[in-house]
């Protein structure tokens, strides 16, 4: 009986520490802005990136959900090996504006989260590449 609560009291502690991390203030960066330039197509993200960029330090170890809440919904979503996830927010206008569009996507920030779901690696990347069958 002292074994199952010890459990108990244990387990509702853990589940308690592992909630609720919020997203990260950072100084200077219009979080709200950045989420309503969906696909970068407005232009906006291109005068935020500077400042998100600057203080990228603050988003490694942040957890998934949090990101979610400071940037939005990623624009893309890759799954890979090792349980990795990576989201992807363009940067600027370019093809990704346009549906159905064959010319190229333009730069994108790309956030990798590691397998227990937290930021490892935050950079832009080179303008996505289309493929033919695209």
């Amino acid at each position: 009986m002292k074994l199952q609560r010890t459990f108990l009291l244990f387990s509702c502690t853990l589940a308690l520490a592992s909630c609720g991390q919020s997203a990260p203030t950072l100084p200077g960066f219009d979080a709200a802005a950045w989420r309503q330039d969906a696909r970068g197509c407005n232009g906006k993200r291109r005068a935020l990136f500077k400042t998100l960029y600057e203080q990228r330090d603050e988003l490694y170890g942040v957890h998934i959900g949090a990101v979610s809440e400071l940037l939005g919904r990623p624009d893309e979503e890759e799954l890979q090996e090792q349980v990795q996830r990576v989201y992807y927010y363009y940067l600027e206008p370019g093809g990704q504006c346009t549906p159905g569009s064959t010319a190229p996507k333009s730069r994108r920030l790309m956030v990798r989260f590691g397998s227990l779901g937290t930021v490892i690696e935050l950079l832009p990347s080179a303008p996505a590449a289309i493929s033919p069958a695209q």
